[in-house]
């Protein structure tokens, strides 16, 4: 491979693989742009003619580690090693750093039921509908932002969404109760088919636009902004149905996870809930 080739052409060509094997858009973006911050990376490195050496992406792993936490890290890593599977160098991949499991999550940006329910009223207050029922949409099926263009006024006829998402489909029931407030705002908004969550342009809502919007009434709710963020909805959605169901297997496919893993960091109850069960147990004297 020619190591002097131009970055935008590297990045290029990687973009077309990620595309050709059928990862997700925020997938392609997000590898594409963390591979380039390896190859920005290798731009500070002198020496030998071949800057893609395995002791340079060590020396990148090093640098990574005295910037950002093990998982952000991981993350980066993980790009750098499919940009160098890709372009044939796998001798220069570098291990991802082993991090050991939470038990629990951190309280502060956990969302309690409580607090989301004081999200929607807030904004059913300051007269933002569409804003209420995206966070009620989110909360009470799991769905992902992104699947939000799913829920169309065609959904609501047959009582679920068709969801394709990194090569799998998967169907999201949407609860009566739900369907019939959605069913209320499609008439009031004259929406009779296609998606329902749309911008003025006509186009599905992104993920910048509900946190803009969720982000103006944290303050109205008394929550912190820490703790809200689209994802943070489907978080409470697998926290309230494994505390209720205890199904962890039928949880990831009702979330459209690959590894159960992913979803057992879904349903970590926070550090306060962690400890009210250890005093529970009695073993302290």
């Amino acid at each position: 491979m020619e190591t002097e080739m131009n970055a935008d052409m590297m990045l290029e060509e990687y973009r077309r693989y990620l595309i050709y094997n059928e990862k997700s858009k925020s997938t392609v973006s997000k590898y594409v742009r963390d591979a380039g911050k390896f190859l920005d990376f290798l731009q500070t490195c002198g020496g030998t003619e071949d800057k893609i050496t395995k002791e340079n992406a060590m020396h990148y792993k090093t640098e990574l580690m005295g910037r950002y936490k093990p998982s952000s890290v991981n993350s980066f890593l993980t790009a750098m090693n499919s940009f160098l599977t890709f372009y044939d160098r796998q001798e220069c991949r570098v291990r991802l750093l082993k991090i050991q499991k939470r038990v629990f999550t951190d309280q502060n940006r956990e969302l309690t039921r409580e607090e989301y329910i004081r999200l929607v009223e807030a904004a059913q207050n300051e007269k933002k509908d569409r804003l209420a029922l995206v966070m009620e949409t989110i909360c009470g099926t799991g769905i992902r932002i992104s699947e939000l263009r799913n829920i169309t006024a065609e959904s609501l006829q047959r009582g679920y969404a068709s969801v394709s998402c990194k090569g799998k489909e998967r169907i999201i029931l949407i609860p009566l109760k739900l369907k019939d407030k959605l069913k209320d705002y499609c008439i009031n908004n004259d929406i009779q088919s296609g998606s329902i969550f749309i911008t003025r342009t006509g186009k599905p809502i992104d993920r910048s636009n509900v946190w803009t919007e969720m982000n103006k009434i944290c303050e109205r709710a008394g929550i912190s902004h820490e703790k809200v963020f689209p994802h943070n909805m489907r978080h409470l959605f697998a926290r309230t149905y494994y505390g209720k169901q205890k199904d962890i297997v039928h949880l990831a496919d009702i979330l459209g996870h690959s590894s159960i893993e992913t979803t057992r960091i879904y349903t970590m109850t926070s550090s306060w809930e962690y400890e009210r069960q250890l005093n529970e147990m009695g073993l302290i004297i």
